[in-house]
């Protein structure tokens, strides 16, 4: 007897063999390109686009920072994260710039390694992300403060969206519904 084919619901199917292997053709680091693409994914709304502000804490933090937070823990161990603390931990110490209180003093230098591991984590996301669009699975596009504008700089805030096979890593995931503004109410 023939069998009539399963109709899917229309989204993209993940055919992760094919996703890992385009990363491991077009990324120079494909461990983390597989990384960053799956923290987009998971904050892409239905459509695949993600940011340019992700919700964190009760807050608006643009994505790139949002990425770079995210990644942070998994150079907790590396050598050169140890000597940056050391480094950072001195040079605060030196310059007198410590308080006495060992509270205050250990989130001053936490805010300081933050800052230093975020500048950092940019860098390595753009790369990330650059290799991605390079291999067809994200497009990018810069999001000002009134218009989209082509101009990377002024304020303006990275949008990726996923594309080609990536999408399917947003199939399984439902989105959480959005509260409808009622009359008199006002939406901030």
């Amino acid at each position: 007897m023939l069998h009539a084919p399963i109709i899917g619901d229309g989204r993209p199917q993940l055919d992760m063999p094919c996703l890992l292997e385009m990363l491991a053709r077009s990324s120079s680091r494909p461990r983390y390109a597989f990384m960053v693409l799956n923290l987009i994914a998971q904050v892409s709304r239905s459509d695949g686009s993600a940011g340019p502000l992700v919700a964190k804490g009760g807050g608006l933090i643009p994505l790139r920072d949002w990425l770079c937070d995210a990644l942070t823990p998994m150079g907790q161990r590396d050598p050169r994260r140890v000597a940056l603390e050391e480094r950072i931990r001195s040079d605060l110490a030196m310059s007198g710039a410590l308080p006495a209180n060992v509270d205050q003093a250990t989130a001053i230098i936490d805010d300081a390694i933050r800052e230093q591991v975020r500048a950092s984590g940019k860098t390595n996301v753009s790369r990330a992300v650059s290799e991605l669009v390079r291999a067809g699975l994200l497009k990018r596009h810069y999001q000002g403060y009134c218009v989209d504008h082509h101009n990377r700089g002024a304020q303006r805030q990275a949008v990726y969206i996923l594309s080609g096979c990536a999408r399917g890593l947003i199939g399984g995931r439902q989105e959480q519904p959005r509260a409808v503004p009622r009359q008199a109410e006002l939406a901030f």
